[in-house]
């Protein structure tokens, strides 16, 4: 009986370690090692022979004829924003970005500039932009020649570009400009009604308006490229100065910038009227060591002192 037992006993320490050996064999998969590789990626913000990107504030589009599609006027100004800044000489901002409501500043049909371009200045915006939509025009035109007359569309948009300078107020640019383009697939009856046409085809006016806004970029360009670029100090917090503008506004780290107070404003004494701003008082320089946020940098004290918010930076 013991001799049985034990038997029994040994047979079922072989079952155990079987089973411990299997158990051993059968292990959960390996799970994949996650590695973050994190490079600091450094490259030039600006070419060698540019100068920093001045910001241009875009308004929304207006129209002559405020029963036309106000998604149509944004739809074409997405686009020539997104055609401005394609460019990149300039930053072309969105004003609705800012949650500021300018519609208050509309009057007869336009944007008060002067008063937009004083809220503007301290946005760090150096000009601001108001496009318009004239007018818009649809008619036929055909071959004089042929036994097979082929008839034509004519299609004409109307646009109008304002720029002025949110420093002083000045206008820069205002140019009126006619966009013609014949399409030949398209048919309309010979006493067309424009209005009519376009609110059946919403497409086609869009399109138009669109291009016709495009056909000022080149334009605006050298606009901006004729203004003296600038910045702000936003904050002081010991040694570190906080400015504005950063990599995005074309800034390299080592830039030495000049800064200078606000300066007064000179009026006309005859007509009252505002002339601009003289140069503020210079007072030492900083350079650039770092980024921050979207488009700010970090810089600190190169020459001078009394530095404080709101003071103007250029480059040296």
């Amino acid at each position: 009986m013991d001799r049985q037992f034990s038997q029994i006993f040994q047979f079922k320490g072989w079952v155990w370690l079987a089973l411990v050996l299997l158990t051993a064999c059968v292990t959960e998969p390996e799970q994949p090692t996650i590695r973050k590789e994190i490079k600091d990626v450094s490259f030039n913000a600006r070419r060698d022979d540019a100068g920093p990107r001045k910001r241009l504030m875009v308004l929304p589009f207006l129209d002559a004829q405020e029963s036309r599609s106000q998604e149509m006027r944004d739809h074409a100004r997405d686009a020539f924003l997104r055609d401005l800044n394609k460019t990149g000489e300039v930053i072309a901002i969105d004003s609705r970005d800012l949650k500021v409501d300018f519609a208050k500043n509309i009057s007869k049909g336009e944007y008060q500039l002067g008063e937009i371009a004083k809220v503007a200045k301290d946005l760090g915006v150096s000009a601001l932009l108001e496009g318009k939509v004239i007018d818009l025009r649809v008619k036929q035109k055909s071959d004089a020649v042929g036994v097979f007359r082929q008839l034509k569309t004519i299609f004409e948009c109307q646009v109008r570009v304002r720029i002025v300078s949110a420093r002083s107020g000045k206008e820069l640019f205002n140019t009126v400009k006619t966009v013609t383009v014949e399409e030949s697939n398209v048919r309309v009856a010979e006493a067309v009604n424009t209005d009519r046409f376009f609110q059946a085809n919403p497409e086609i006016l869009e399109n138009l308006v669109k291009e016709s806004f495009l056909d000022f970029t080149p334009q605006i360009i050298a606009t901006m490229e004729k203004m003296a670029w600038e910045g702000r100090i936003a904050a002081i917090t010991g040694d570190q100065v906080f400015l504005n503008v950063g990599r995005i506004s074309g800034l390299q780290i080592g830039d030495v910038l000049k800064v200078s107070d606000e300066g007064d404003e000179v009026y006309d004494p005859q007509s009252g009227n505002f002339i601009g701003k003289v140069p503020g008082r210079l007072k030492g320089t900083l350079e650039v060591v770092s980024y921050f946020g979207q488009d700010g940098s970090i810089a600190v004290v190169h020459s001078g002192a009394g530095f404080k918010e709101n003071d103007r930076v250029e480059l040296y």
